[in-house]
């Protein structure tokens, strides 16, 4: 008997080629389509058999090769008709009838699998951004079950298996048909399979919160995050841990603007000051330094100080100190005073504004 003449396939068919040919076959030959028609039963069982040695790559290469010995009904599970009566176990439909079979094939336990990352966020002030700080933080994680040590599972003592008593496979009637397959209880050992574990209910985790210490670098930004490896969800069937991030919130400062790894700092002078010229003690995140201001210093002008800003979290660079000066009028003048201020502008006549004129 030609297998592929019972499918009516070519030799070289493929496999969707031959699961359309026995879905188109079993549909015609069905014996609850054709209650009590023994040819139609002899002529299911032949694509049926069929069916199983050619779908499946291995015997259809032993049976290409004339070396196929297996029985192909057995492999299936498929061992026979009963129409003395309609189990209890019967379903109506051919989808139903051969889901467990086909489903069967194409479990597989399933891999290592990594576990989720975890996000948290923290608030720093801008002080403590900038020097870097140890915080402990406290994560309710997802980690490998102690009861189980992951496994899902509970030692239970050797016995043979309620549900198929130590055979390993169970029978059931569809229609007029009998099936054998692998017990699902004890997966086919025909032995007591371990119970879910209880604190886990077989999930292999438990959920559990640990306090734990997080170095925050030197020169965060608002909005950085810091990654903490493997301190998030423990991975699932022996996969790695996932990570935990860390977002920090910075605070504003008082005086201190941050763009990029530069500070910036704005810095009242007086007038005398700004034209005179003069030594002033500015704040730097370092303590108090003196910056220099040039005779004529104009409201507005700006001056670096190298290496006074943020430390960059890249490359360990520091950013500069930008400070801008603004000049100040004094809120009172005595007439001493306003009298002097007179006495400049005659000295100093020439119009600041002859830049707005046409």
């Amino acid at each position: 008997m030609d297998l592929y003449v019972v499918l009516g396939v070519r030799h070289g068919a493929s496999e969707a080629e031959i699961k359309r040919a026995y879905r188109r076959l079993a549909r015609r030959y069905h014996p609850d389509i054709n209650p009590g028609d023994g040819m139609a039963e002899a002529r299911f069982r032949q694509i049926l058999q069929a069916y199983e040695t050619l779908i499946d790559p291995d015997r259809r290469s032993r049976y290409d090769s004339g070396t196929a010995t297996e029985d192909a009904r057995k492999a299936s599970g498929f061992e026979g008709f009963d129409f003395s009566a309609r189990g209890s176990d019967y379903s109506a439909t051919f989808g139903d009838l051969f889901a467990e079979v086909l489903t069967e094939r194409g479990t597989r336990k399933p891999g290592p699998a990594r576990g989720a990352d975890l996000h948290q966020t923290i608030p720093l002030s801008f002080d403590d951004a900038l020097a870097g700080v140890k915080r402990p933080v406290t994560v309710t994680r997802r980690e490998t079950c102690r009861g189980c040590a992951g496994t899902g599972r509970t030692r239970v003592s050797p016995g043979a298996c309620h549900i198929c008593q130590g055979t390993g496979a169970v029978r059931s009637v569809r229609g007029h048909m009998v099936f054998s397959r692998s017990c699902t209880s004890c997966a086919g050992t025909g032995q007591q399979r371990p119970r879910a574990c209880g604190p886990c209910g077989g999930t292999g985790q438990e959920t559990r919160s640990e306090t734990i210490q997080v170095r925050v670098p030197a020169g965060v930004a608002d909005g950085d995050r810091v990654r903490v490896p493997a301190k998030g969800n423990a991975g699932l069937h022996g996969g790695p841990a996932g990570d935990l991030y860390i977002t920090v919130q910075v605070a504003p400062h008082a005086v201190f603007r941050r763009e990029g790894d530069d500070l910036h700092l704005v810095v009242p002078i007086a007038v005398h000051e700004a034209a005179l010229g003069a030594r002033i003690e500015i704040p730097t995140p370092d303590g108090i330094a003196r910056l220099r201001v040039p005779p004529g210093t104009q409201s507005g002008q700006r001056f670096r100080l190298r290496e006074r800003g943020a430390v960059s979290t890249r490359d360990g660079r520091r950013g500069d100190l930008v400070v801008e000066v603004r000049l100040m009028l004094p809120k009172l003048l005595d007439e001493r005073s306003k009298e002097l201020l007179r006495e400049f502008g005659r000295i100093n006549g020439e119009s600041v504004r002859e830049h707005l004129q046409g």
